[in-house]
């Protein structure tokens, strides 16, 4: 299998495993949202040194996800999504509805197609970019997480109903790292179409609530999944946090409703104590 299709490739994690898999022999066509990113990654690419073929793919748009059946995809790595930061309480419903549909509605639509491909030819490799917050919950990224959690669901099954028809299927679950992604999820707040005076929180005094790292372990597991190099089926970066995170699923067993009543919980508080864009100490520095 050499045809690969990563969507949201644009920019982030997408951006960086396009070129690794060309640069492994794949034919990779890279998918970008908007045609304003189209020349600046075959720019991008040209100066590494890499083949790409850059395709204008908006996973919400039926038309371009019917481009995708002239492709012949071989291996298809859902990466696309955006990441819409505030309490579920406040985010409006315009912005809600945008969530799932460019991280659950677009991708699964695209993959039904592209999976029923893979499953006359027998053979096909589909990685569900989710991430922790799929398993995991944190204050301001609920409805994130909730599109996360269903993408989780989505995964599971699928990976089921296309064991028989000799299809792979996996999940990356990238926790919090220094891509720009979740400080941006802190700034989506700036386009709400609401009454501000109204909303539970002032985000202006809020940031991502972690320390994040560097990206590298996700670029290197992304790559080793999406050309099967590993054939686990859920794959969580960075692996210092799997303990952590385990625990955490565990957690809403032992809760009580009343539990902190009246009082902010720590998660919280972290979001206002936090500054934007903080590579964790214990990290290799970004390149610049």
């Amino acid at each position: 299998m050499r045809k690969v299709l990563i969507t949201g490739a644009g920019t982030g994690f997408g951006h960086e495993v396009a070129m690794r898999l060309s640069e492994k022999g794949f034919d990779v066509i890279a998918a970008v949202e908007i045609y304003g990113q189209v020349q600046t990654l075959k720019r991008q690419a040209a100066e590494r040194g890499v083949m790409l073929q850059v395709e204008k793919l908006d996973v919400t748009n039926e038309g371009d996800r019917r481009k995708a059946l002239a492709w012949n995809v071989e291996i298809l790595i859902n990466n696309a999504g955006v990441g819409e930061g505030g309490s579920t309480i406040d985010i409006p419903a315009a912005n809600i509805r945008h969530q799932f549909e460019v991280n659950v509605t677009g991708p699964l639509l695209l993959t039904q197609v592209i999976a029923k491909q893979m499953a006359k030819r027998r053979q096909g490799r589909i990685v569900w970019v989710s991430s922790r917050e799929g398993l995991n919950v944190n204050p301001f990224t609920g409805i994130y997480s909730a599109s996360k959690h269903a993408v989780e669901a989505i995964a599971e099954s699928m990976k089921d109903e296309l064991q028989e028809f000799g299809v792979e299927v996996a999940t990356v679950n990238p926790g919090p790292f220094l891509t720009g992604f979740n400080d941006r999820i802190f700034q989506t707040w700036e386009s709400w179409e609401d009454d501000p005076t109204e909303r539970l929180y002032d985000y202006t005094k809020l940031a991502f609530p972690r320390a994040q790292f560097n990206p590298e372990a996700v670029y290197a597991t992304m790559t080793a999944v999406a050309a099967g190099e590993v054939d686990t089926y859920r794959n969580l970066e960075p692996t210092s946090m799997l303990e952590e995170t385990k625990r955490l699923i565990d957690a809403p067993w032992h809760k009580k409703t009343t539990d902190g009543l009246g009082t902010r919980p720590e998660a919280i508080q972290h979001a206002f104590d936090m500054h934007p864009e903080v590579l964790r100490s214990d990290q290799e520095p970004l390149p610049v």
